[in-house]
């Protein structure tokens, strides 16, 4: 969430990038609220010092009529007092945690269309087979018994491409190890404090991406991410220990809601896929110079697989709440000959961080709130897609790229 502190004296600013990110909130009604809530609190620490003063009165001696009377209107005062304030409280907080985070300088403005490219790697090859007639050819996924099982956009890796997967995987693994995160695997539920404090809230009810768990405050995690932004809630990290790096390991559960209209075609979108995401927290000094650092891991993984890329700067209205700015890798597609979405990281500042009470104390001594980012290392189905697109052999078979054959015991074609 931002600082409500902040939101006062920069009122104008947060409305207007909430309008620029596509959210409908009334900063002013906050405010409003924000003024109501303050006054009733006063009132309310005036109360208690009127009543602490009249139990004082009555110490060592019998109370009168008229202190007795006096502490039951006092009584009932606080009570009125703390139920209006349990009113206008609820719904300042809900209002507070749907504000989405203010973009960083040099987060251009607009929607998806007007994300700005900022660097590109590869070419651009084409003629493709799609990587779904390619798989199911082979008999290596299966979305038939995928839904039989669970239900559309479900489905089984086989043979080859399941090792192809875990190839994927267990080199980006080694990779990010190398660079000096540590390795985590994490729950696949968490709580609603810890889903609302990593900022996924939707713009509208039917966004909601997560599957909740009924009778249970839980959800299935859609990303890493998220447990990975609870591990550290309400507590104070010593300046020196930071940045903290993690990778962390899970499955993704997504209802995918308002995606109408996008690519959805075999595993490129579907509701349940596996996935290695990198989580820093660091100094807020420090957040930009980071974000690029996962940028860069992103960028040598691909690189080294050898499928082609570009960069974009992702636009204001296409931002999630959390993020002040956001890089998306997208993956060349010889198929559509297009790039598509293969990785993202993003800079999320202090929201997620103020939300949770994550906090940093400074080698001086003073306590504030830090900063966190996150990028995607791997998106396994997605990983497939774009490979599997970009390594087809002239005879139909499929070239394993050079550093994943190790993971493949030295398979050069499958």
């Amino acid at each position: 969430m931002l600082d409500i502190k902040y939101i006062r004296e920069n009122a104008d600013k947060v409305q207007q990038n909430a309008k620029d990110k596509g959210y409908d909130i009334d900063i002013s009604k906050l405010l409003k609220l924000d003024s109501d809530r303050r006054k009733l609190l006063s009132q309310s620490d005036e109360l208690r010092t009127k009543r602490n003063d009249n139990v004082a009165k009555t110490k060592g001696t019998k109370p009168t009529p008229e202190l007795i009377a006096e502490g039951k209107k006092i009584k009932e005062q606080l009570v009125e007092l703390e139920s209006r304030t349990k009113v206008i409280n609820d719904e300042y907080s809900q209002i507070l945690n749907s504000i989405p985070n203010v973009t960083l300088d040099g987060v251009p403005k607009g929607g998806e269309k007007d994300s700005v490219e900022v660097k590109k790697f590869g070419e651009q090859p084409t003629g493709a087979t799609d990587h779904l007639d390619f798989a199911v050819a082979r008999d290596w996924v299966d979305f038939e018994r995928g839904a039989k099982v669970a239900g559309a956009k479900f489905y089984f890796l086989k043979g080859d491409l399941a090792l192809l997967e875990n190839a994927i995987y267990q080199f980006a693994l080694d990779f990010m190890v190398k660079k000096g995160f540590t390795f985590m695997t994490v729950p696949h539920m968490v709580s609603s404090r810890v889903m609302t404090g990593a900022g996924f809230a939707p713009r509208t009810s039917d966004q909601s991406d997560e599957y909740a768990i009924e009778g249970e405050d839980l959800s299935l995690i859609a990303t890493a991410e998220i447990p990975l932004t609870g591990y550290h809630a309400d507590e104070i990290i010593d300046e020196e220990k930071l940045p903290i790096c993690y990778v962390g390991y899970s499955p993704c559960y997504r209802k995918e809601a308002g995606t109408y209209g996008k690519f959805t075609r075999g595993l490129f979108r579907v509701h349940q896929f596996n996935k290695l995401e990198m989580y820093a927290y660091t100094l807020p000094e420090k957040s930009v110079e980071m974000h690029e650092a996962i940028l860069k891991n992103e960028e040598d993984i691909w690189q080294a697989i050898g499928v082609p890329y570009h960069v974009v700067n992702i636009a204001a209205g296409d931002l999630g709440a959390p993020a002040a700015k956001k890089y998306d890798l997208e993956y060349w597609s010889p198929v559509d000959n297009m790039y598509r979405e293969l990785t993202s990281c993003s800079n999320c500042t202090d929201y997620q961080t103020r939300s949770l009470n994550i906090r940093v104390r400074r080698k001086n001594g003073e306590v504030e709130v830090l900063h966190s980012l996150n990028g995607t290392v791997v998106s396994l189905a997605r990983s497939l897609v774009a490979v599997l697109e970009n390594f087809q052999d002239k005879d139909g078979t499929f070239i394993v790229p050079q550093v994943l054959q190790p993971y493949l015991n030295g398979r050069k074609k499958l």
